[in-house]
């Protein structure tokens, strides 16, 4: 999707740093975005920042200008994309203990993250016998696409990951591990934790899954299906366009356009993922509430993001 015909960019951004008095930065960022009608989330901190926004180009531009501006979040890895309608409902700043949830104490990315590899260079990491590749996303992120050989850990959350890697570390002794995920945050923590297992030769997908997209030419790219990303866009493809996936707003699985032809997919009320877990009471709370909403953007009303 070319950015400068798109009405919205949108802009995930985030950096690790020593961020004392977190607290403080919280209602003057929240007014700076709210006063440029920018919407999304940003996480704050002891740690640093993470997030995901948009707004229109100028107000995005304003906003990574007047955080770049301070010197503790100078060097700030941002990625952009676009979205043919805005993506967020609302603007968020929250406090958080983590701005990505591991759960672990004691692991620092600024002193201990595995080495950066550029979208370049990452088909031929990949392409050695001797690497191991994994992906470092949950398992609906995993479903919509993922490069081809890559490790799925089957994790429900970020949290169950440091188990997952301390119980198959015996099959990554000896080889090259490379790491990746949607935007290469929680890589530099994901990394951080393998070297601190006692491994050397970790790499990780500078600017994550969204670089590559952007970057590497479909016809050589070795990602297959598409990327999920975390607003009513659902998913990314290659050149950072707008996929085809879509949300079921009764699990929020993720789709795609096969599983939406499944008997068991009903708007609003079920999908092939939820289906069997779910009571006939269930369905029908869930179907009422879909006649609610559909109602309300009749009416012109927005809606929450998984409503």
């Amino acid at each position: 999707m070319n950015l400068s015909i798109s009405p919205f960019r949108v802009a995930a951004l985030y950096r690790f740093v020593r961020l004392d008095g977190y607290e403080a930065l919280r209602q003057p960022l929240a007014a700076f975005c709210c006063g440029r009608d920018i919407k999304g989330t940003l996480l704050l901190a002891r740690e640093g920042i993470n997030g995901t926004v948009a707004g229109s180009e100028e107000a995005i531009a304003e906003l990574i200008t007047h955080l770049e501006a301070m010197p503790e979040f100078a060097g700030l890895e941002v990625k952009y994309s676009a979205a043919a309608e805005m993506p967020f409902h609302r603007m968020k700043v929250r406090l958080k203990r983590e701005i990505v949830t591991m759960g672990v104490e004691d692991i620092d990315p600024l002193r201990a993250a595995g080495s950066y590899v550029d979208a370049a260079d990452w088909n031929a990491l990949i392409s050695d016998p001797d690497t191991v590749v994994i992906d470092t996303r949950n398992d609906y992120e995993v479903t919509l696409g993922t490069f081809k050989n890559a490790i799925d850990p089957h994790t429900k959350s970020f949290r169950e990951f440091p188990q997952w890697a301390r119980e198959h570390s015996a099959k990554l002794e000896g080889k090259k591990i490379a790491m990746f995920c949607t935007g290469g945050i929680r890589c530099e923590k994901a990394t951080a934790y393998v070297k601190s297992l006692g491994f050397d030769d970790v790499f990780h997908l500078k600017g994550g899954i969204l670089k590559y997209l952007e970057d590497v030419p479909q016809e050589e790219s070795l990602w297959k299906g598409e990327c999920f990303v975390f607003d009513e866009r659902v998913s990314v493809s290659h050149g950072l366009e707008e996929g085809e996936a879509e949300l079921c707003r009764a699990c929020r699985h993720p789709l795609t356009p096969e599983e939406r032809i499944s008997q068991q997919y009903q708007p609003g009320v079920s999908c092939p993922h939820c289906y069997e877990a779910r009571s006939d009471e269930d369905r029908a709370r869930y179907a009422e509430r879909h006649r609610q909403v559909e109602l309300a953007d009749q009416r012109g009303e927005r809606r929450h993001i998984g409503s």
